[in-house]
């Protein structure tokens, strides 16, 4: 009898893991559909579009959709743009909300936890109730529709939940190393430069990697503090894209193939420290 009862827990175990995998290999196929579509779509010719329809098997191989979206469609400037904000907002940003995390999780300072508390209901905000104040504020302070606007307002609505996951992650460092730094002679400064910051750079790369993906994308508050073209980022310039090539579908599958490359070649490049953020609001 056991030995029938183990054969069959064996048997179902198999089962499940076989239903399971041909279950994820599903749903990878349908994520990855439209995916293969748009790239498939943005090396196609528009007389083959036309001709055979945009789900057709492609007739025809062609780059001409990318060079029409990155010169006459504006990406180049675009995308120059999106990364003039992205890269000194992310650098920015973690430099503040480390220092800030740093001073929160290594000493006692007073109302520290209401702190910390209002950095993290700054972040549960809709931002859909900020848009006309944010919108007022850069105009009082005449940076609107400049780029200079858009960086104020990712490093405002970011380093408060940065703050939030790097005091988590600061505050599980051992005690006895910096009392030891203490000991030593040791400055705050030191402290935190020579100490804290480099034990802290697991945390650094993974918010780097995720916080360069969800600026670079965002498009909410570039259409709310920038107005002219040559000004957007490249998630807002598709719009433009789109409106301009209104029916040109390789045109805007090679404009959307141009605006994700940046955010895939990071993943890529940093999937490690992809999976390591999700861990970090964790870290007690």
């Amino acid at each position: 009898m056991s030995a029938t009862s183990g054969s069959t827990t064996a048997t179902r175990r198999k089962l499940a893991t076989a239903g399971f995998h041909l279950g994820a290999g599903a749903l990878s196929v349908l994520w990855l559909l439209p995916i293969a579509l748009v790239l498939v779509t943005s090396v196609r010719s528009f007389d083959d579009i036309a001709a055979n329809g945009l789900g057709s098997l492609p007739h025809s191989f062609t780059l001409d959709g990318f060079s029409q979206a990155w010169v006459d469609g504006g990406q180049q400037r675009a995308l120059i743009n999106s990364m003039l904000v992205t890269v000194p907002t992310v650098l920015i940003t973690l430099a503040l909300a480390s220092m800030a995390a740093f001073a929160l999780s290594r000493y006692e300072l007073p109302l520290r936890r209401t702190l910390l508390l209002l950095m993290l209901g700054g972040n549960l905000l809709p931002p859909q109730i900020l848009l006309i104040p944010v919108s007022r504020i850069s105009e009082t302070l005449g940076l609107y529709d400049t780029l200079y606007a858009l960086i104020g307002v990712q490093i405002g609505f970011g380093v408060g939940f940065y703050v939030f996951v790097l005091y988590g992650f600061m505050r599980s460092l051992p005690a006895e190393i910096q009392q030891a730094a203490v000991i030593d002679g040791a400055s705050p400064w030191q402290i935190y430069w020579r100490i804290v910051l480099p034990l802290t750079k697991p945390a650094l790369a993974a918010l780097s990697a995720l916080s360069f993906t969800w600026i670079f994308n965002d498009l909410l508050w570039a259409i709310t503090v920038l107005r002219t073209d040559s000004q957007m980022p490249i998630t807002a310039s598709l719009i433009g894209l789109q409106g301009q090539y209104v029916s040109m579908w390789n045109v805007i599958a090679a404009g959307s193939v141009i605006a994700a490359a940046p955010t895939v070649a990071v993943f890529l490049r940093f999937q490690r420290h992809f999976v390591a953020g999700l861990n970090l609001g964790a870290v007690k």
